[in-house]
C-alpha cells in the first residue's frame, strides 16, 4: 500500500457580521479588472450622455453671442464655421457614448454572468463537502431556492442596477461641480438641497426593506421546499387522496409568501413619489431663481439652458433609485442566505495519507466506537468489531439497534463521538476522504439511480469504464437479460430515481455498479430487503461471485442471505451480544436462534 501526504482542508469560518455588499465584493475579488473597465466605461458614458446639454447650450451661445461665443474664442470667428465644429464635436460625441454604452453593457452582463457561474458552482461544491446530519436538519427545496434563485437575484441586479448607481453617482459629481461653477452659490444650494434629503431617504428605506426582503427570501426558501417536498412524493399524495390536503398547505406557504412580499412592495412603492416631490424642489428652485438670475445677466442664456438640461436630466434618473433599490436590497437578502451557505462550517474533515487503492487488503478494526446523532441518546455504544481482509461478516439485529449507522460511520457520513476506526491499520480521519470512499463499493437497500441510461447508471463513479466493461458488470449481477429485453438495451432512461425500473431490477443494477467500481471492500446495506423470493435467489448468485477475495459486510434481516458468511454478529441496542457462524450461533440458542425460528418458520421446542 502506497501513502503519500496531502494537506487538509481546513473548515470555513462564518462572516455572518459583514455587509452583504462587502461579501460580494470579497468573493468578486478574483473579477477585479473585469469590474474595474465596467466602472470606467460606465464613468465614461455618463460624462458623454451628459454632453448633449452642453452642446444645446453651446448652440444657444453661438446664436446670442455670435463672435463673441466660446467657440468663437476658440479662434473660428465664422458661425457656419462655429455650427461646422460643434456637428463635428457632436459626431464625435455621440459615437463614443454609443460605444462605451456597449462596452459597459456587455461588461456587466459578462460580470454577472460569470459571477452566477462560479458561485453556485463554488455554492454546489461546498455543500457537497457537509455531512449527512446537516442534510438532515436542511431542506432539500430550501437549498434548491438558494442555489437557483437567490443566485439567479444577484445576477439581475449585477445586470443593470450596478451601473445605474454609477452613472446617477457621476452625474450628481458632475452637476454639482458644474453648478458652483457656473451659478452664484444662493442659486447652486437651491439645486443641491434636496440631494442630501435624497440620499438619507435612500438609505433609511434601504435598512427597512432589509428586513422586508430578508423575510420574502426565508418565505419563498419554505415554499420551494413544500413544492420539492410534493412533487417527490407525488405518489403517496394520490394514493392517500391527499391532493386537497396538500394543495391547501401549499395554499398556505404561497399565501405567507405573498403577504411577505406585499410588505416589502407597499414600503418600496412608497419611494418614487416621495423622491419625485423632493425633486421638484430643486427643479423649480432653478427654474425661477436661475431665470431670474439670467435676466439680471448673471449668468448667460447658454449657461442657464444647459443647467436646465442637466438637472432635469440627473433630478429625474434620481426617482429610479426606488426601483434601484429595490433590485438592490432583493439581491443582498439572497446574496446573504448564499454566504451564510457558503460560511456554513465543514464538519467532516478530509485526512492528509492518501490510500493506493488497488492494494489495499481490506482489514478493518472498530476500536471502543461510540456514537450519538445530534441532541440523542448514544446508538452506537463502546463496539469493538475486527473484520479480516477477504472475509465475509454479516451483522443482524432488530430494528434501530444501529446496522446501518456503522456503515455510515466507516464511510464517513458522520464521524464517531470516541474510539477509532482503522483501515489496514490506519485510522479513517487521517485517510483522504475521497480514496477512503473509492475504496468502498456500497449497495444498499434504497438504490438510487440518476436519470440517464442504464449503462450511465452502471458506470457512475467509474465513470471511464467501457461498454465491455459495463456489460461484463450486468452479467454478474444477473442484470443483462432483462437489459437485452428492453427496447433501448443498455440506452434505455430509466427516469427520475430510476422509476421505470423494479426495485429488484434497479438493486441488480446497483450491484453492477459496484462491480465496474470493483473496490475491495464491499458493504451490503439490505440489499435483498425489498425483492421477491426469485430476484433474491438471482441477487444471491451476483453477491456470491463479487464476494470473492474482497472483505465484505453484509447487513441483513432476512437471515437465509447470510447463513454463509464466515462471521455473523448479532447487534442489539448499539451493542454487539452474539458472534459465531451459523451453526454455532444456532447451537447458542440465543438471539440468532430464536430470530432463525421465526423466519424458517421452526417452532421452539
Amino acid at each position: 500500500m502506497t501513502i503519500t501526504s496531502k494537506s487538509p482542508i481546513a473548515p470555513n469560518k462564518a462572516s455572518n457580521s459583514a455587509h452583504p455588499l462587502q461579501r460580494v465584493l470579497k468573493y468578486g475579488r478574483r473579477y477585479r479588472q473585469q469590474i474595474w473597465q465596467a466602472i470606467s466605461f460606465s464613468i465614461t458614458n455618463t460624462i458623454l450622455d451628459l454632453a448633449p446639454p452642453w452642446l444645446i447650450g453651446t448652440a444657444v451661445d453661438i446664436l446670442v453671442k455670435k463672435d463673441d461665443s466660446l467657440i468663437a474664442k476658440w479662434g473660428v470667428k465664422d458661425i457656419f464655421s462655429q455650427f461646422l465644429l460643434l456637428s463635428f464635436i457632436t459626431v464625435i460625441i455621440w459615437v463614443f457614448e454609443s460605444l462605451s454604452q456597449y462596452a459597459y453593457d456587455r461588461l456587466w452582463r459578462n460580470l454577472a454572468q460569470n459571477i452566477q457561474h462560479h458561485l453556485r458552482l463554488d455554492t454546489y461544491n461546498h455543500v457537497q463537502e457537509l455531512d449527512s446530519a446537516y442534510f438532515e436538519e436542511s431542506s432539500t427545496g430550501n437549498l434548491m431556492s438558494i442555489l437557483n434563485d437567490d443566485i439567479n437575484q444577484l445576477e439581475e441586479f449585477l445586470n443593470f442596477g450596478a451601473n445605474d448607481i454609477i452613472q446617477i453617482s457621476t452625474s450628481l459629481i458632475i452637476l454639482t461641480i458644474g453648478a458652483f461653477w457656473v451659478l452664484p452659490p444662493s442659486i447652486t444650494l437651491a439645486v443641491i438641497l434636496p440631494m442630501p434629503f435624497i440620499v438619507w431617504g435612500s438609505l433609511i428605506y434601504q435598512k427597512r426593506l432589509e428586513v422586508r426582503y430578508a423575510d420574502v427570501r426565508d418565505k419563498v426558501g419554505y415554499l420551494n421546499s413544500r413544492l420539492a417536498n410534493n412533487l417527490t412524493g407525488i405518489n403517496t399524495i394520490k394514493s392517500f387522496t391527499a391532493e386537497a390536503y396538500e394543495s391547501a398547505r401549499l395554499a398556505e406557504e404561497s399565501e405567507a409568501y405573498r403577504k411577505s412580499n406585499i410588505k416589502a412592495i407597499k414600503l418600496s412603492a412608497a419611494f418614487i413619489p416621495i423622491i419625485r416631490m423632493l425633486v421638484l424642489i430643486g427643479f423649480t428652485g432653478l427654474l425661477f431663481w436661475g431665470g431670474m438670475a439670467t435676466s439680471a445677466g448673471i449668468i448667460s442664456i447658454g449657461n442657464y439652458s444647459v443647467l436646465l438640461v442637466l438637472v432635469q436630466r440627473l433630478l429625474w434618473p434620481l426617482v429610479s433609485l426606488g426601483e434601484i433599490f429595490d433590485k438592490y436590497q432583493r439581491s443582498m437578502a439572497s446574496v446573504n442566505r448564499v454566504m451564510n451557505l457558503l460560511d456554513t462550517p465543514i464538519n467532516i474533515i478530509r485526512g492528509d495519507i492518501s490510500l493506493n487503492v488497488s492494494q489495499l487488503r481490506g482489514e478493518i478494526d472498530f476500536k471502543q466506537v461510540t456514537f450519538a446523532y445530534q441532541e440523542r441518546e448514544p446508538v452506537i455504544k463502546k463496539l469493538s468489531l475486527h473484520i479480516p481482509q477477504s472475509q465475509t461478516i454479516a451483522i443482524v439485529g432488530s430494528t434501530g439497534s444501529g446496522k446501518s449507522t456503522l456503515v455510515k460511520l466507516l464511510l464517513r457520513f458522520y464521524d464517531i463521538s470516541s474510539g477509532k476506526i482503522t483501515i489496514d491499520g490506519i485510522d479513517i480521519q487521517d485517510l483522504d476522504l475521497h480514496d477512503l470512499r473509492r475504496s468502498i463499493g456500497l449497495v444498499s437497500q434504497d438504490v438510487f439511480l440518476f436519470h440517464g441510461t442504464i449503462a450511465e447508471n452502471i458506470a457512475y463513479g467509474t465513470f471511464d469504464a467501457n461498454d465491455e466493461q459495463i456489460i461484463k458488470a450486468a452479467k454478474i449481477a444477473e442484470a443483462h437479460d432483462f437489459i437485452m429485453r428492453l427496447p433501448q438495451k443498455y440506452e434505455t432512461i430509466v427516469g427520475e430515481r430510476g422509476q421505470k425500473l423494479s426495485g429488484g431490477q434497479r438493486q441488480r443494477i446497483a450491484i453492477a455498479r459496484a462491480v465496474v467500481k470493483n473496490p475491495p471492500i464491499l458493504v451490503l446495506d439490505e440489499a435483498t430487503s425489498a425483492v421477491d423470493n426469485e430476484t433474491e435467489a438471482a441477487i444471491q448468485r451476483s453477491l456470491e461471485k463479487i464476494t470473492v477475495n474482497r472483505t465484505t459486510i453484509a447487513i441483513a434481516h432476512r437471515l437465509s442471505t447470510i447463513r454463509n458468511a464466515d462471521c455473523i454478529y448479532v447487534m442489539e441496542y448499539g451493542e454487539l451480544v452474539e458472534s459465531g457462524t451459523h451453526e454455532e450461533l444456532l447451537d447458542k440458542n440465543g438471539i440468532y436462534a430464536n430470530l432463525w425460528r421465526v423466519q424458517s418458520g421452526i417452532k421452539s421446542k
